[in-house]
């Protein structure tokens, strides 16, 4: 990675520690695209796509694990395979992060909603029971605790929508590069289960190419669970 200086260590909390590769944007290929769309006031695109999740529908049921954090671990899974989905606009610079985590809404009794963050690990059980104690404890608090790094892809899930299109709210006043995925509703049609994905991501990090080495990573390991 040439387009890389220095190594620059971004400490987070706890398992949120990780690495990110400072990128030297004056011999970046994406400079020119850095430049126009970082002075946009909307600077994210998005998409809306159908994935089959049969096979990890099936793995989680019948492993007992949270069918939303199981498909978010294969979605985390893709990400982190791929240097677009891991790279974020932090102040006036460009970074390449070692590890990208989770974060997501979290449904509460009294109708409001919190958030969580679930550190990514390369097991789907694993991933999946510890985002569950995490859904929990937020469950209980009433507090709304934002993740203040960037290294993560921001979930949210629409379980009751088979949506074909999505809006998110935004702070334009606060800087933000990460990428926001969204779940729908899961439908079945002659075995097969299905939900449509949103993704919307910064133009200066990713293109359409990018979205779409995405979407079939995340759709080959939606169809591997045991992956």
């Amino acid at each position: 990675m040439d387009e890389r200086s220095a190594v620059s260590w971004v400490r987070m909390f706890n398992e949120f520690d990780t690495t990110a590769i400072e990128i030297d944007v004056e011999r970046w290929e994406r400079r020119a695209l850095l430049e126009m769309f970082a002075k946009f006031d909307e600077p994210y695109h998005g998409v809306c796509v159908r994935v089959d999740c049969t096979e990890t529908f099936r793995f989680a049921k019948e492993s007992g694990l949270s069918i939303f954090l199981s498909l978010q671990h294969r979605s985390l899974k893709a990400a982190n395979g791929l240097a677009a989905m891991k790279t974020r606009i932090v102040g006036d610079k460009v970074f390449a992060f070692e590890t990208i985590h989770g974060g997501s809404a979290v449904g509460r009794a009294n109708g409001t909603i919190g958030f969580g963050h679930y550190p990514y690990r390369a097991g789907i059980a694993e991933f999946a029971r510890e985002g569950a104690k995490v859904f929990e404890a937020v469950k209980e608090r009433d507090d709304l605790e934002r993740f203040p790094y960037q290294n993560l892809i921001r979930y949210s899930v629409l379980p009751w929508l088979d949506f074909t299109s999505i809006s998110h709210a935004r702070d334009y006043s606060r800087a933000d590069s990460a990428p926001r995925v969204t779940f729908g509703k899961i439908t079945e049609s002659g075995g097969r289960r299905t939900m449509p994905v949103s993704i919307h991501a910064h133009h200066a990090l990713m293109d359409g190419s990018h979205v779409a080495e995405f979407v079939e990573a995340f759709q080959g390991y939606l169809a591997r669970p045991e992956d």
